[in-house]
């Protein structure tokens, strides 16, 4: 059976889509900019065989994403979604394992960035409610710059479940939430862990906090009253990454 296709939009995006051997991509759309471009990567690895390539005004690309505000760059693609990947299969095989989950945090941008965080702070995976997880926006793929081609992504249809399974297997969950007085920064980071994160605007759901181990806060300045959670989690990825034994 034939999958469900969408389309992506930026330079990175596309560029990404193509280098990943298990993205399928359909068909490329590029203005005569962008060509030289894309000509420079096909140089060192081969990306367009066997994708048709269509040439197209900005114009004409422009109606691709005139809707969600953001900017092609000369770049488009048809593609398929990845394989969904099996969370309990993928546990079985490595250890030491650092995940994050995003519980209810739906907004298409946020995602983004906390997928390129994770990718750059090498976070093993990120786990998200199935129908919260925007799988064919633009904005997400565009914010996250290609990044979300070399990420593992865990959709799961009850976010509880898996964080009581994961427990049980040997993985502590630590939930962020500001009014903790914990300092993330004073655990000691070790074993396998999920990093615990709640929605933009209400934060943690009461009735999965109590699936976390601990609550803990990164410490910032008393008069500021949180971080956006991008952001939060990429302070986070970053220190774990550099800290975790």
């Amino acid at each position: 059976m034939n999958k469900s296709t969408f389309f992506i939009v930026g330079k990175h995006a596309v560029i990404e889509a193509l280098k990943n051997t298990n993205r399928k991509v359909l068909r490329v759309f590029l203005t005569e900019e962008s060509k030289k471009t894309i000509h420079r990567e096909n140089q060192k690895i081969n990306l367009l065989k066997n994708i048709k390539i269509f040439f197209k005004t900005k114009k004409e690309l422009d109606n691709y994403c005139k809707n969600e505000g953001i900017l092609h760059q000369g770049f488009v693609a048809e593609v398929e979604d990845l394989e969904k990947l099996d969370l309990k299969d993928f546990i079985k095989k490595k250890k030491n394992l650092t995940f994050a989950c995003l519980n209810e945090i739906t907004d298409p941008r946020n995602i983004g960035s906390i997928i390129r965080s994770a990718a750059s702070f090498n976070i093993d995976g990120l786990i998200f409610k199935d129908r919260h997880f925007p799988s064919d926006s633009k904005l997400m793929y565009k914010t996250s710059s290609g990044t979300i081609e070399h990420q593992n992504i865990f959709t799961v249809s009850n976010i509880n479940t898996t964080l009581k399974y994961l427990r049980e297997n040997n993985f502590w969950v630590y939930g962020f939430d500001s009014n903790s007085n914990e300092d993330f920064t004073k655990i000691e980071w070790k074993g396998n862990i999920v990093l615990l994160f709640g929605s933009e605007g209400y934060g943690i759901k009461k009735h999965t906090e109590k699936y976390a181990d601990f609550i803990v806060k990164i410490k910032i300045n008393e008069k500021i009253e949180s971080l956006n959670v991008s952001n939060s989690a990429s302070i986070v990825f970053h220190y774990i990454n550099k800290h975790k034994k």
